[in-house]
């Protein structure tokens, strides 16, 4: 029998329970509902269980942007990258049915499944930068979009896309997606790309800014140019095969 302090958290709770959001164990603790009241108000049907120590108002459609938020309290470095960024940033050629939302962390991890299967999605957690770089430099929230998610700018965006050519990115997608960016703004693609750690992503970025001939081409060559003879040479899945073996020049092949 809950007693009347009970009551009163419980009902405090539904109040300012946010519309659309999960909360663990922990946020509904510090509201004054223990995990062991938790269970019980989920048994009686107050409360939807929807994985270890996670619960969600019953009948609820879960926002993707609550969820995600509730993910990178959990997840360190989290944030929506490449592809999916560019998209909502408004930059895009082909349109999935339903894409899959493609998200970096910092470490290797399993995301939990009750995200996953209300949101496919692909999770990196390829170092492309140096211990040195700000963790926050190209990453921000959306103009209208909550604080507390994180997307990556378009010069950000574009250096993890070119990261997962040839591991179900295409080179051609690439391509198309890099002549239809907007200005990036060359001094934060300058620090992005002083502290990019992978030759590929460097070398793709200045192959592919050479055949659009952005405004920012001066920038990608100047990196590029610093990497000296160092090269990365490799086939796709898609039977590609990526030369990008000489510091003035590559080339993409289909075999």
């Amino acid at each position: 029998m809950k007693t009347t302090t009970d009551g009163l958290s419980f009902k405090r709770l539904l109040a300012d329970w946010p519309r659309g959001a999960p909360q663990t164990t922990a946020q509904l603790a510090r509201q004054g509902v223990t995990a062991f009241r938790a269970s019980a108000l989920a048994r009686s049907g107050w409360l939807e269980h929807i994985a270890r120590g996670v619960y969600a108002l019953p009948g609820e459609t879960l926002s993707r942007d609550a969820c995600l938020a509730l993910l990178a309290e959990q997840v360190e470095g989290l944030h929506v990258a490449g592809k999916t960024a560019l998209d909502w940033r408004g930059v895009r050629h082909n349109i999935a049915m339903r894409p899959h939302l493609v998200l970096w962390g910092r470490r290797p991890t399993r995301l939990p499944a009750w995200f996953t299967e209300r949101f496919p999605c692909i999770y990196r957690a390829t170092p492309l930068f140096d211990s040195e770089m700000p963790a926050t430099l190209g990453l921000q929230p959306l103009p209208n979009g909550r604080s507390d998610v994180l997307v990556s700018t378009p010069e950000r965006a574009v250096l993890e896309l070119l990261s997962d050519v040839g591991k179900g990115q295409t080179s051609s997608e690439a391509r198309q997606l890099v002549e239809v960016l907007p200005g990036l703004r060359p001094s934060v693609l300058d620090e992005l790309l002083a502290h990019t750690t992978r030759v590929k992503v460097v070398r793709l970025v200045y192959l592919l800014a050479s055949a659009a001939r952005p405004p920012w081409l001066a920038v990608v060559t100047r990196h590029n140019l610093r990497l000296g003879d160092v090269g990365w040479v490799s086939v796709t899945k898609c039977g590609e095969r990526i030369d990008l073996r000489r510091s003035r020049i590559g080339s993409i092949q289909m075999l």
